[in-house]
């Protein structure tokens, strides 16, 4: 062994090389590195390692502000971790349900319902912002973490009833975060939105905090579902297109959330959603924000996607094809190639003919729409007058 008091590691580094050169040729280069990583292994014997032991009295809160402080020291852990922490050591059911769920949507079920699909691949923190922002009504998760261990945000107190509490809160909302009616059913409403899959969102921020709204809605407000998948449809492509939750979203999503404190009906809930809507997609914002932000040359772009979302709503064709826009951006049916391709209507070669050289005017997203992959390859660079 390596480790070993007796070890002699040249007999080991060469018996390790004859055996190996019985298989295949060995060179000089394979003997250097061979002889480096045996040397380095055996310094594992001199590499100090630091234990900490505390005593069998030790409570669990104390055990988690253990872990919490040393973590914090090494990898720089974020509040969401802290948070997670603190559930493994007061309720470690419910972190194993986050870890399951999201496992369970990154791969198809054709025997039950699961949290698969073709929008995003949760992990448990971003679930955890979930399920705290319907809790607690909150987006920062500082205070979260503080609110569940027990502390008064007014007093400066802990107190392990307090923690209880609301760990009891953060149970119930988690179980209706988790509930796979709940999560199909709010896709169902972002398909309503005209998006087919995560290649059409810019931010996963952005869909998880429009489920919070969603759950608000359904199981706080009681508002009947064909209002709530219309209103969180509309909800989400205004939040998608002007990109509300991709910048401070923590700060964005607690001033959302603090507007809701007024609200206590299902109709001023769907009034208040729609207002800000409103509030945000002004006429001006249709006759000039969008037009500018639709001069760019950048191929993930929420205008683009909301361009993509408006074309399945409205059952538009693809350009020389009878096939719709929203039957081929299905994720569903797609095979080794992109069912759709992007084509410039005016090709780079015919720009440049015209002297128009520069990427950012030739890419433009105005210049381009879709088509089949093969009539792709068909036009290649004809102009528009051949083609």
């Amino acid at each position: 062994m390596v480790w070993s008091k007796d070890a002699d590691l040249f007999d080991l580094t060469e018996d390790y090389l004859e055996n190996l050169a019985t298989s295949r040729e060995v060179t000089a280069d394979d003997k250097r590195k061979v002889r480096k990583a045996v040397s380095k292994l055996q310094q594992l014997m001199h590499f100090p390692f630091t234990v900490l032991e505390l005593k069998s009295s030790v409570d669990e809160e104390q055990v988690s502000q253990v872990f919490v402080r040393i973590n914090s020291e090494g990898k720089k852990l974020n509040q969401a971790d802290f948070i997670l922490t603190l559930m493994s050591v007061f309720w470690d059911e419910g972190r194993t349900q986050l870890e399951e769920f999201c496992r369970e949507a990154r791969t198809p079920s054709v025997d039950k319902p699961s949290s698969f699909n073709h929008f995003i691949r949760p992990k448990p923190d971003q679930l955890l912002r979930v399920s705290v922002g319907l809790a607690f009504r909150r987006a920062r998760l500082q205070y979260v973490y503080s609110i569940l261990r027990g502390k008064d945000l007014d007093t400066e107190k802990f107190s392990p009833e307090r923690r209880d509490v609301q760990f009891g809160i953060l149970k119930q909302a988690q179980g209706r975060a988790l509930n796979l009616q709940h999560w199909q059913d709010f896709l169902k409403a972002v398909v309503q939105a005209g998006y087919r899959s995560g290649k059409m969102i810019s931010s996963e921020a952005n869909l998880l905090y429009t489920y919070v709204f969603y759950l608000l809605g359904r199981t706080e407000y009681k508002v009947d579902e064909f209002t709530l998948r219309r209103v969180i449809a509309q909800w989400f492509f205004m939040v998608n297109l002007t990109g509300r939750y991709t910048g401070s979203s923590e700060s964005d999503m607690e001033f959302d959330l603090a507007r809701l404190r007024d609200i206590h009906t299902a109709d001023e809930f769907v009034s208040l959603l729609r207002q800000i809507c409103d509030v945000k997609m002004t006429g001006d914002f249709w006759s000039i924000t969008l037009p500018n932000e639709l001069a760019t040359s950048a191929a993930i772009s929420p205008s683009l996607f909301a361009y993509f979302a408006a074309l399945n709503l409205l059952d538009a064709k693809v350009l020389f094809s009878q096939h719709k826009v929203s039957a081929l951006l299905d994720p569903a049916t797609q095979g080794p190639k992109s069912s759709l391709e992007r084509h410039h209507l005016f090709p780079k070669s015919y720009l440049k003919s015209c002297g128009i050289t520069e990427t950012r005017d030739a890419n433009q997203i105005a210049n381009f729409t879709m088509v089949e992959w093969g009539d792709n390859v068909k036009i290649s660079d004809k102009p528009p007058t051949e083609y």
